[in-house]
């Protein structure tokens, strides 16, 4: 329990700051106030300013809160997050507004983990950060939602990957992958390139360092005709799976099999699915399958260190 008189206002993420009429409906409500969230070092609100304002209009000289520790910044970002997931929600500039300045607040962040706090799209923060770039110092890497570091430049972190390879051939993919700031799929590509004597860099992206940038449609047909091999090596090596009988006779490896055949997409099926997507739903839905992509990457990545230790 802590004094309301102790407590200073929010560094609160909303423009107009209080809703009055807000704090009066808690009042009248009579339901017992959860617990708001102050800064300890200095006692500042992050969020609850509505029930403290509405426990002092009750009478109140004290109210339940969680303590938090950490920095002004970090309290601002906790704020943010809180008040885009209960209480009276942020409106949509509000939010847009916090993201432009988690971004001055952390430029290390990347697009989706600012749009995962703020509660907007990562393409709405992608052009915030060309809104306020000038004001940015120059980032070679940034962090994800899951914690991991990324190069901007992906041709950057295959050369200091190759680098890396050539000086100690001996580093799993793990300590190259950590120490360049690539994925261990990644560094495992360039060490098999330099193994064949070939460039680091697929040819997309030496082509990109040349400066010479392809005709928009050319790429994008590239880019579905892979896709679309991928696609079918991956059912060609399921059926493959299915005959080993490691997994056919065993119950996880059976589960494991049936978990992979009701997952499978094939790529007219992502274009029959696309273009069953609702207009304005195709943000939202482009982010959940984002999401659900970054699992499955996670899951192959740790596949990829698994035989790398056997290996």
């Amino acid at each position: 329990m802590v004094e309301i008189s102790s407590l200073l206002p929010a560094d609160s993420p909303r423009l107009g700051g209080e809703n009055l009429e807000h704090a009066r409906t808690l009042v009248e409500s009579g339901a017992d106030l959860p617990p708001i969230l102050v800064n300890r070092s200095d006692m500042r609100v992050i969020d609850g300013m509505h029930r403290v304002r509405a426990a002092a209009l009750r009478g109140a000289d004290r109210i339940e809160a969680y303590l938090f520790s950490g920095s002004a910044e970090a309290a601002f970002i906790l704020s943010v997050q809180a008040n885009i997931k209960h209480g009276l929600p942020l409106t949509l500039r509000e939010r847009e507004v916090a993201a432009q300045r988690i971004v001055k607040l952390r430029p290390d962040w990347s697009d989706r983990a600012v749009a995962e706090a703020s509660g907007i799209s990562a393409k709405t923060v992608g052009a915030l950060r060309k809104r306020v770039g000038c004001d940015l110092p120059q980032m070679h890497a940034r962090v994800g939602r899951d914690g991991r570091v990324r190069p901007l430049n992906h041709a950057e972190g295959r050369h200091r990957a190759s680098e890396m390879i050539r000086q100690n051939p001996d580093a799993s993919l793990r300590e190259i992958a950590q120490s360049v700031g690539i994925s261990t799929g990644t560094a495992r590509d360039v060490r098999e390139r330099i193994r064949r004597g070939e460039d680091p860099l697929p040819p997309r992206q030496r082509m990109g360092e040349d400066g010479v940038a392809p005709h928009r449609l050319p790429a994008q047909r590239t880019v579905r005709g892979a896709t679309r091999r991928a696609v079918h090596d991956s059912v060609r090596m399921l059926q493959n799976l299915k005959k080993d009988p490691s997994l056919r006779f065993t119950d996880a490896g059976r589960s494991l099999l049936r978990w992979l055949d009701v997952h499978a997409l094939t790529s007219d099926e992502c274009t029959s699915l696309a273009a069953s997507v609702p207009s304005h739903c195709t943000n939202v839905v482009a982010e959940v399958a984002r999401g659900y992509a970054e699992t499955w990457k996670q899951f192959a990545e740790e596949l990829d260190d698994r035989g790398e230790a056997t290996a």
